[in-house]
């Protein structure tokens, strides 16, 4: 009963409501900091990017999108999925619903194509796309070949992101989650952009998903040594 109630519509719409609310305490209570210095302006020239995110570490990146700038971000269509649809609607983002996976046969069924499709467009239109490059339910901290692909179609450069803050839960999840909690100090890390080219073959593109790897570490470590932590 808990289960069957817990996923109705309407619970899954104020739970995502309360989360939104609660995001927006933690960003209000926390001195944020970002680096490096100015990279707004350094990165008007390549809009629009591609936003890469690891699973876990993303609840506060709604708010690293400057007022006046456009973005969407990829949500699986399952349960905890539609909670963060909600946040993320109400701080403003876009949505597309498709999630990847490690299995060939349940790309579609969750909806990859199309929201890969949604995503290129998305691009083409001119709005920033957000995803998070590892693949539910693990391994933690992979990156699939699903952001490199869009990348190369795209033509779009990945850019790493990561955020922390030096008040959190860290959870004992498959992606390492990361509850924000208000009151402390929070940093912005952004990574180097990350080219895939429209002719690029397995290896070329085995190479970028290593580096959106290697970027994203990179981005993790720092947005924590930015607060002084440890990642994770």
């Amino acid at each position: 009963m808990i289960k069957r109630y817990g996923r109705h519509p309407a619970i899954l719409r104020g739970v995502g409501s309360l989360l939104a609310g609660y995001l927006k305490l933690v960003w209000r209570t926390n001195r944020f900091v970002s680096e490096p210095a100015g990279f707004y302006d350094q990165l008007r020239p390549d809009l629009p990017v591609i936003v890469a995110m690891w699973h876990g570490q993303h609840f506060m990146t709604p708010f690293c999108l400057p007022k006046g700038w456009s973005a969407k971000v990829m949500i699986s269509r399952s349960a905890d999925g539609e909670v963060n649809a909600v946040a993320a609607s109400k701080l403003g983002i876009g949505l597309i619903r498709a999630s990847g996976s490690q299995k060939a046969h349940q790309i579609n069924k969750r909806g990859g194509m199309r929201g890969f499709i949604e995503a290129l467009r998305a691009l083409k239109e001119g709005h920033n796309v957000a995803l998070t490059a590892d693949v539910p339910k693990g391994p933690a901290r992979v990156a699939g070949q699903g952001i490199v692909q869009l990348a190369k179609h795209s033509g779009r450069p990945i850019l790493p992101l990561a955020v922390a803050t030096s008040r959190s839960i860290e959870l004992n999840s498959w992606d390492k989650a990361s509850i924000n909690l208000p009151f402390g100090k929070g940093g912005i890390a952004f990574g180097e952009l990350i080219h895939v080219a429209a002719d690029a073959d397995d290896n070329a593109l085995e190479q970028a998903r290593l580096a959106v790897e290697a970027g994203l570490n990179a981005t993790t470590r720092h947005a924590y040594e930015l607060v002084g932590r440890d990642d994770g």
